[in-house]
């Protein structure tokens, strides 16, 4: 079965074509974040417009690089939600439109799902049951996952995201948009044990987290440090420092916490933050002296992508009984709860 898979839920364009028995055999993606730059985030009616820009380009590109032609395509897989409202309603239209014209089925794809089955398309790639460890800018949750569509929540941040805690902070510290990014190369020049900050909830006997109080604690000290635009270049990066590893320390000690309490020895990692160097070292080192394996999915597909879409809806249309019904009609859910999902 080949599945085109679009992914339009923020600002990030992703079109790819996945095949059940070659594996991904397409992929590409345009991202908005030059144009977002200007305003310091991303703003959803210029994000939406420029998906209608790019989805048709994007596919006929993806075609393309497969070398096959719409017709071979047996199913397609779009972004029903979370996201933005309108950038859903872009890739949603589109691929409602195109399977009306071809008469094939199609699937809505819950964005986290998405993310948390992208190390599946690694090599090694885990296998069921294990646990999800979901980081990004709108997200960070520790899922147990028993198989598709069986997924429970174990815990999550209580306030704000990991990844939105890394933007949060990168602005105080005046650097650039997109601010996670920025702010961990700057974290790679930074003096280990200059500042220390807390580590929230690590100790809390849970699996819940918090990381708002984090941005304040960068505050504070940079207002000590006679305030963000007085700082020089390397106490910045020692702040960044800083902050990248309570960061970590408290999503390793969850992660490591999930494991034990549930007793899998498996680990997967998904979302952008999931591409976070100093992430990816202290969780494989530490999960190792536990016996257990950490699995992340390719830098390529940390980011919002289309291969994820439409490997989760080759997975959910492989294992249906009936494929869904081709009646032209489809809606968007820009709050969706991951456990609210169809189970297969």
């Amino acid at each position: 079965m080949l599945v085109l898979g679009i992914e339009t839920s923020c600002d990030e364009t992703g079109i790819a074509l996945y095949d059940t028995e070659q594996g991904l055999i397409a992929h590409t993606l345009y991202s908005q974040v030059k144009m977002h730059a200007d305003y310091g985030g991303v703003v959803p009616e210029l994000a939406s417009r420029d998906h209608i820009r790019r989805v048709l380009p994007l596919i006929k590109q993806a075609l393309a690089q497969a070398n096959l032609r719409l017709d071979d395509i047996d199913a397609i897989a779009y972004t029903r939600g979370p996201g933005l409202a309108g950038a859903l309603l872009v890739g949603a239209s589109v691929a409602v439109s195109l399977a009306f014209a071809l008469d094939k089925p199609t699937i809505g794809i819950h964005h986290l799902e998405g993310h948390l089955l992208s190390p599946l398309l690694a090599t090694p790639a885990p296998v069921f049951p294990f646990i999800a460890l979901l980081v990004s800018g709108g997200h960070s949750q520790l899922m147990e996952v028993d198989s598709i569509g069986q997924y429970k929540l174990l815990g999550e941040t209580l306030d704000d995201a990991a990844g939105e805690a890394f933007d949060k902070t990168a602005k105080l510290l005046g650097l650039g948009y997109p601010g996670g990014p920025a702010l961990s190369k700057l974290a790679d020049q930074g003096t280990p044990g200059r500042f220390t900050l807390p580590r929230p909830m690590l100790n809390s006997g849970d699996l819940e987290m918090s990381f708002s109080g984090l941005k304040t604690a960068v505050l504070t000290l940079t207002r000590q440090n006679g305030g963000a635009t007085l700082l020089d270049d390397q106490t910045k990066a020692d702040i960044a420092h800083a902050f990248q590893a309570a960061i970590v320390d408290v999503l390793v000690g969850k992660s490591l916490a999930a494991l034990d309490q549930t007793g899998h020895r498996q680990l997967v990692v998904a979302g952008g933050v999931g591409a976070n160097r100093q992430l990816r070292e202290s969780l494989s080192r530490e999960a190792a002296k536990r016996r257990a394996t950490v699995f992340y999915p390719p830098l390529e597909f940390c980011t919002d992508n289309g291969a994820m879409i439409a490997f989760a809806g080759a997975m959910r249309l492989k294992a249906m009984k009936a494929l869904p019904q081709k009646n032209g009609s489809f809606t968007v859910q820009p709050r969706w709860d991951l456990q609210e999902i169809d189970k297969v």
